[in-house]
């Protein structure tokens, strides 16, 4: 099977984080996985994405056109990339930052996260990226809650391990927000 994400905001939310969490537990889980991280030249701030794409057979090419799911931070990713998910496909929206209204399509499934409010609820609001992976990861299946988990300590410098329960703590509220928007 076949699965490709673009993750897309602004440098400083995560997403380049979550994308290599992303391609970790696929690696994990001995699935054939590409990571093409793209981001501004302005760092914090400027425009960042990052494309994953796992499969269970070899991977021609890291370039997607048309990925089954887009997860967006911020309104000018939402511009940018909703056009380009697949029909049928899904969008997760950090609804903190972007208002559901401005989503423009009907045929894909939506999953309105506010991220950054359960974020800072949480204490941190630098969690809202760890929360929309945990949505995602739980709706879509690319691999399992215990590998995302398991590839924290692959991608948070030793420095920042003492954050890993937080972060642990965060997907698991992703999972459960959006098990309440499944029907």
């Amino acid at each position: 099977m076949r699965n490709s994400v673009i993750m897309a905001g602004f440098g400083g939310q995560g997403i380049l984080l979550i994308g290599n969490m992303l391609a970790y537990a696929a690696l994990e889980e001995g699935k054939h996985v590409t990571y093409m991280p793209a981001y501004g030249v302005e760092m914090r701030g400027g425009t960042a994405n990052c494309t994953v794409v796992t499969s269970d057979e070899p991977i021609g090419s890291p370039i997607v056109g048309k990925p089954e799911s887009v997860v967006v931070m911020n309104l000018p990713s939402l511009k940018k990339f909703e056009s380009w998910i697949r029909p049928g496909g899904n969008l997760f929206l950090n609804t903190s930052l972007v208002a559901e209204d401005k989503k423009t399509r009907d045929d894909i499934s939506f999953y309105p996260i506010p991220a950054n409010n359960l974020a800072t609820e949480m204490g941190n609001a630098r969690l809202a990226n760890m929360i929309l992976i945990g949505a995602y990861v739980e709706t879509t299946g690319v691999v399992s809650q215990t590998s995302l988990i398991n590839s924290l300590s692959k991608v948070i410098s030793e420095r920042n391990t003492r954050f890993i329960p937080q972060n642990i703590e965060a997907i698991k509220l992703g999972a459960q927000q959006v098990k309440q928007l499944i029907p």
